[in-house]
């Protein structure tokens, strides 16, 4: 039990935690130890290591759910931002070895800092780093999605409920 991971733990109901969503696939908890009231981890149930083991529609509900999260927290807690970030593996600051997303609810002058100083890199640099990261996505079978002939935007109606109404706060959120 001692080597077991404590995500795990959690996800499992062995060590307590305010859980403030869950499925079938995803569990969302708030941190005791956050850097803001309200920060949230949002885990994938399946204990993976780094963001990399994690399978493709697992990814795409974790960043749903973490969304969604902080739409929630912008609403209930009257948050101005929040941060939504993976630390993906020990030099990333990951502390335990299971992958979840950070949801940090954000004000101003939260004494909270994110910020690193710039690394200038010369334009040779650039162009060898996007060479190798290039051909590196196409040997995983990853290539840019063709482009498709953009439709006029439609117009948004006050009048929407549900899902639709999540949507409109959010574009009314856009600074």
């Amino acid at each position: 039990m001692a080597d077991k991971c404590l995500i795990c733990q959690i996800v499992e109901g062995e060590v307590p935690s305010k859980k403030i969503y869950e499925d079938d696939d995803i569990v969302a908890i708030l941190d005791y130890n956050g850097a803001n009231p309200g920060h949230s981890f949002v885990i994938p149930k399946q204990h993976t290591p780094i963001l990399e083991q994690i399978p493709s529609p697992i990814i795409g509900s974790l960043f749903n759910v973490a969304n969604k999260i902080s739409s929630a927290i912008f609403d209930t807690l009257k948050v101005q931002g929040t941060n939504i970030f993976v630390a993906n593996g020990i030099p990333a600051g990951q502390k335990v070895a299971h992958c979840m997303v950070n949801v940090i609810p954000r004000k101003e002058n939260d004494g909270i800092n994110l910020q690193w100083p710039p690394k200038q890199l010369s334009e040779e640099e650039m162009s060898t780093i996007e060479l190798k990261i290039k051909e590196e996505i196409g040997s995983i079978g990853f290539s840019e999605a063709p482009k498709q002939k953009q439709e006029k935007p439609k117009q948004i109606s006050e009048e929407v409920s549900g899902e639709d109404n999540y949507l409109l706060k959010q574009l009314k959120r856009i600074p």
